[in-house]
């Protein structure tokens, strides 16, 4: 019994196909998306979603951060920003860091909330260029 599993960002609907398993990247750890998983939403950190087929990875997916709706027989991903790994491109990514590293030397020490804002999106890009880097390690 396969799980279907759908990618949404703000502009498109990504990714919906019926898969063994999804690997996702929670908030506090990656959780995999299985058939008769117990319900659960998940915040997602910036990182990779794998999809499982005859127990090897098919497809890869990076996800900058956002929500997951697990349920036994679905997986609905509604991501901030969601691109494939051949999408990335790993300058870009390195300057975004760059200027987010920048940013947050420029909060002010009790801006906790902006301080945790910037962090997730430093954390995001540093998961977007290592996901791009091992998938295309002469880059």
């Amino acid at each position: 019994m396969p799980v279907q599993v759908e990618i949404i960002s703000p502009e498109k609907l990504l990714f919906q196909k019926e898969v063994e398993m999804a690997v996702l990247p929670g908030e506090e750890g990656d959780i995999a998306a299985m058939p008769d998983h117990a319900p659960i939403m998940l915040l997602l950190r910036g990182g990779i979603v794998s999809l499982y087929e005859n127990g090897v990875v098919t497809e890869r997916f990076f996800v900058s951060g956002g929500f997951a709706d697990i349920t036994a027989d679905r997986c609905t991903i509604l991501a901030d920003e969601a691109l494939t790994i051949d999408e990335i491109v790993v300058s870009e990514a390195q300057t975004r860091l760059e200027t987010l590293e920048v940013e947050l030397t420029n909060v002010a020490a009790d801006d906790i909330a902006d301080q945790d804002r910037l962090s997730r999106k430093i954390q995001a890009a540093r998961a977007a260029i290592e996901a791009a880097e091992a998938a295309h390690p002469l880059h």
